[in-house]
């Protein structure tokens, strides 16, 4: 067997449920998506020329549960990206070391 760079073991790419589910969850949350959007042009159009109270009621719960798939879609969007491996998490802040000194060079005087 060759000793290079790249001579280790394969991994098999097999099956991830857990991208399936991921995958599932943001195509469902774009089609609420773009149902509740199409929905409130609907509302949005009843009540401009109808003027009912309850169609503008209507409206606002449609475009708060939009914003809220919409929200949804890119959260879940985010999460397949780490799992892929695509993005990685924010890399926590380095602690001060408790020794140290506190201050500068203005401090140190």
């Amino acid at each position: 067997m060759a000793g290079g760079k790249r001579s280790g073991e394969r991994v098999k790419a097999g099956f991830r449920a857990d991208l399936l589910v991921l995958a599932v969850g943001i195509t469902f949350a774009l089609v609420a998506w773009g149902y509740l959007v199409f929905a409130a042009i609907d509302f949005g159009a009843t009540a401009r020329h109808d003027g009912k109270g309850s169609a503008w009621f209507f409206l606002l719960v449609a475009c708060a549960g939009a914003m809220l798939c919409m929200f949804l879609a890119f959260m879940l969007a985010v999460r397949l990206s780490r799992a892929v491996g695509w993005s990685e998490g924010a890399t926590p802040r380095v602690k001060r070391d408790p020794t140290a000194p506190k201050g500068g060079k203005r401090a140190a005087r």
